[in-house]
């Protein structure tokens, strides 16, 4: 029970570091102070560990940030009590932050910031030494790097295409040059050939979910084309499912 009640405040004061980070980086790319986005009024430091209305126009909260406070807690719970053979604790903790930060931003922006993924590109680089050593690690992050910016290329040619076909333009694109950075610093962290399992994972699970999601928008009469899914979650989830060995044997 002792460490039941240590873990709590741990857990939630990284899921405010998450909110805090998703709330001011992609508006400032720095550490700065927060703000209101209806009123831009300065946000308390605590407003991270405990979300209330905002104090000037009275604007709610959003539900993500008690989603991912929540989520801090059981995460901290659950690695505890479970820790990844591969990372260990600390490790585990580490980078569920940085993937919870990397998930929201995607989700919420469509944007996975240059500056994460160069903090990503460093800390892949020391647990992928630590794990494999420097050529499947250095190799690792080639591969992944090399092999989403194939994709990237692909998804333009094939947006343009349907767009010729169609004669309708748009915004959208099937995947952005944040997640081919985010695909090299996976290939660091699970190395070679450990970076072709969790791409192919990331493409099957991408490839579930946004079946299901244009099933429910066929049946709700939704159905918007050109729609994109954001795909860092997908690579984020394909990693840590392996590295916290929920799915066993695929990488070593």
């Amino acid at each position: 029970m002792i460490n039941i009640f240590w873990l709590i405040p741990v857990g939630w004061g990284l899921g405010g570091l998450v909110n805090y980070l998703a709330d001011t980086l992609p508006r400032t790319r720095s550490f700065s102070t927060p703000v209101c986005p209806v009123c831009e009024e300065a946000f308390p430091w605590h407003y991270t560990l405990w979300p209330k209305r905002c104090q000037a126009c009275g604007e709610k909260r959003s539900l993500r940030m008690w989603i991912v406070l929540i989520l801090g807690v059981v995460t901290a719970l659950g690695l505890w009590y479970f820790p990844p053979a591969r990372l260990g604790f600390g490790g585990g903790l580490l980078w569920s932050v940085y993937f919870g930060l990397v998930v929201v931003t995607d989700i919420e922006y469509h944007l996975i910031l240059h500056p994460v993924s160069l903090a990503g590109a460093v800390l892949g680089a020391g647990f992928g030494v630590a794990l494999h050593g420097w050529l499947p690690t250095l190799l690792g992050g080639a591969a992944g790097f090399g092999m989403m910016l194939g994709l990237y290329y692909l998804g333009k040619l094939f947006l343009k295409l349907l767009i010729h076909i169609r004669g309708e333009e748009t915004d959208e694109v099937p995947l952005g040059f944040g997640d081919v950075n985010l695909a090299g610093v996976i290939g660091l962290l699970l190395g070679w050939p450990g970076i072709t399992i969790g791409l192919l994972l990331a493409v099957i699970i991408g490839g579930v979910v946004s079946g299901f999601y244009l099933l429910m928008s066929l049946v709700l009469r939704r159905y918007r084309a050109y729609t994109a899914l954001p795909y860092g979650p997908f690579l984020a989830l394909s990693t840590l499912l392996l590295l916290f060995g929920v799915i066993k044997g695929l990488i070593k």
